[in-house]
């Protein structure tokens, strides 16, 4: 890992840039698959699973009975664990729900917004080198609360044209039944445009790898909403000398295993500290089942010293991390100065796999710096607030005269009109 004391702050933006991923590359191969899809329905996406996930199928959907194939297959300890992470995120996102409160902004002018659910949305599930089951959890559980009419979720299947049961018994325990078979950027092709098989959703949601995130994207433009922009996951880890190295390396090594693009930072006022934590990172990777993957990760990782705790939190500010946890001894007031970061997490005792499974906040969020401007998925990712108004005769008279000056002023007689017309209905109804 690279160490590195006492920074500028004019260094800041060089030392804290991310492991660049330049979509302008894949454009090209993504615009041809997307338009191949856009054309030809289900026989451009199998073709497409041929070509990438090497397998032949006869059918996208998934049946009723590889859905029960797939809950056999799953252990009970591991369904348990599910259904436990479920109940911890439906918990949290119900407790979103919106309320409609209506307004008088003045007398018969009332003003109210409503919620009202997404009515069509699509769940991408990567399959790769780590089935995302969790992600099934962490996306459909608020889009049932929410409402969503129809939930559509894709993942790639493997050779056999088999998905992994656990992502199907996420599925069946979140309530979702209408998945299919199909990864990549086929994929969000067909949720976006829809096929004979797989219906046009209205936003889509979830990770995946690079060809993914540049077709989700590119069907943004004109096609569907997404959830948010997103890149290579990445933590950043706050501590002081009452940190233990175990764990914060523990907390790096579980962000770095994700993927070789993955980052992962130490920003910390203890030099003590840095040496162990580099000790405890060597010691646990070694025994890593992915510590090939985690090791790359590492490379373009970071330890830096800073002088004090107001130097951390303007140097994690500026790097608005997708996880940040904060091993502080003063953990609670150090939180309070976050302004940017996808999910926080506070203390030696919260590691950031926490979030990830099953402690009920969600763990889809912005990365690449987004979390300046963007949080995670929530309830409200689900829905639209319509906005509603409603005005009596006192109304027109409360603001009437006003509305038609404005729209006078802006040269749009029709406007001015629309308003002056129950102006002298109003006028004369009194007569």
């Amino acid at each position: 890992m690279n160490v590195i004391k006492y920074p500028r702050e004019e260094e800041w933006d060089v030392l804290l840039k991310r492991p660049v991923m330049n979509v302008e590359t894949l454009r090209e191969t993504v615009c041809k698959i997307l338009a191949d899809v856009k054309a030809e329905g289900d026989r451009a996406v199998k073709a497409y699973e041929k070509q990438f996930d090497r397998v032949e199928l006869e059918s996208l959907a998934v049946t009723s009975e590889e859905m029960d194939e797939a809950e056999r297959l799953v252990s009970p300890e591991l369904k348990a664990a599910l259904e436990l992470a479920h109940e911890n995120i439906r918990t949290f996102h119900a407790a979103q729900r919106f309320e409609t409160h209506k307004v008088e902004v003045c007398p018969g002018v009332t003003c109210w917004q409503k919620s009202i659910p997404i009515e069509k949305v699509g769940l991408y599930i990567p399959g790769g080198t780590a089935p995302l089951f969790s992600t099934v959890l962490m996306l459909a559980t608020p889009a049932k609360i929410a409402g969503c009419r129809e939930i559509v979720l894709c993942t790639p299947p493997d050779r056999e044209g088999k998905v992994n049961p656990a992502i199907l018994c996420a599925a069946r325990v979140a309530g979702v039944d209408r998945i299919f078979k199909a990864g990549g950027v086929q994929a969000i092709g067909a949720m976006a445009y829809g096929t004979e098989t797989v219906p046009k959703v209205y936003k889509i949601f979830g990770p995946g790898n690079q060809y993914v995130m540049a077709a989700k994207q590119q069907v943004s433009l004109h096609d569907v909403a997404i959830d948010m922009p997103a890149g290579p996951s990445e933590v950043a880890v706050m501590a002081d000398a009452t940190a233990r190295p175990d764990f914060v390396a523990a907390d790096l090594l579980s962000q770095a295993e994700h993927g070789v693009d993955s980052q992962v930072l130490l920003v910390t006022t203890d030099e003590a500290l840095l040496d162990k934590v580099q000790e405890e990172v060597e010691r646990q990777l070694a025994v890593l089942p992915r510590k090939e993957i985690a090791g790359k990760a590492l490379e373009c990782s970071k330890l830096i010293l800073v002088r004090d705790m107001d130097e951390a939190l303007a140097l994690v500010n500026r790097y608005a991390p997708e996880h940040l946890i904060i091993e502080t001894a003063d953990y609670l007031q150090v939180a309070e100065r976050v302004v940017n970061a996808g999910s926080v997490f506070l203390g030696s005792y919260t590691p950031e796999s926490a979030g990830d499974y099953a402690s009920g906040t969600n763990h889809t969020l912005p990365t690449n710096g987004y979390a300046m401007a963007y949080n995670g998925v929530n309830l409200d990712s689900y829905c639209r607030k319509v906005t509603f108004q409603e005005l009596a005769p006192q109304g027109v008279r409360a603001i009437g005269e006003a509305v038609a000056c404005m729209a006078a002023g802006e040269h749009l007689d029709a406007h001015r009109n629309a308003m002056k017309l129950r102006m002298e209905t109003i006028k004369d109804e009194v007569k």
